[in-house]
């Protein structure tokens, strides 16, 4: 089971069928509930990696048109049974390459998703969220910032993060995390970036 690579689908299939999923909340940490009770819908929220789809239920009871997208079948599977009459708000899809529509979010929700990716992906997770995200929307959640001795997750360290995000967003918030699971407890910050004003058409001609 260990030897199939942690960057493809069937490394988490494999542990959501297993029930190796320490990454699990089980529910909605505490720095979100926060956030979603000083900032209602409505608006359009992505969450890349979505996982058992907690958050889903989260930001659509805060009045948010909020989908999910996650390419492990088996987790789709397992997010749509727990959200019941959301189920639909989940994708089944590669967060890189579906047809998600440019400037098409208000928010994009951040958690165990950029920590599963291999670090020379990161460019292309920054200038993914550049294209979604509307001129001022937001990017927010939880960065893990590592030590990690054996990857995955992968961590990254804040100064990589500022360098990797900073060209298109200006961080806002920066706090401890104090209800982190075992895997991530000490290592994580609730940050919110915020999508710097541009000229949309024009950020759209420079990336292609």
């Amino acid at each position: 089971m260990d030897d199939v690579p942690s960057s493809g689908p069937e490394f988490f299939d494999i542990r959501y069928a297993a029930g190796r999923i320490p990454w699990d909340y089980g529910g909605v940490q505490n720095s979100l509930k926060a956030f979603l009770n000083r900032h209602r819908g409505p608006g359009h929220v992505l969450i890349p990696g979505c996982g058992s789809g907690y958050e889903i239920e989260a930001f659509s009871s805060a009045g948010w048109d909020v989908i999910g997208i996650d390419y492990s079948p088996v987790g789709v599977a397992r997010a749509r049974r727990l959200l019941g009459p959301l189920a639909d708000k989940v994708y089944e899809g590669d967060f890189f390459t579906y047809p998600l529509g440019e400037a098409s979010f208000d928010l994009i929700y951040e958690r165990t998703f950029l920590c599963t990716l291999l670090p020379d992906v990161r460019p292309q997770y920054a200038q993914r969220l550049a294209t979604l995200i509307v001129s001022s929307g937001i990017l927010c959640g939880f960065f893990f910032l590592g030590p990690e001795e054996e990857p995955p997750p992968y961590p990254i360290t804040q100064d990589q993060l500022d360098e990797l995000l900073g060209s298109s967003f200006e961080k806002v918030e920066d706090n401890a995390v104090e209800d982190s699971l075992p895997l991530y407890a000490g290592k994580e910050r609730w940050q919110i970036w915020r999508r710097k004003k541009t000229n949309y058409r024009n950020c759209y001609s420079a990336l292609n």
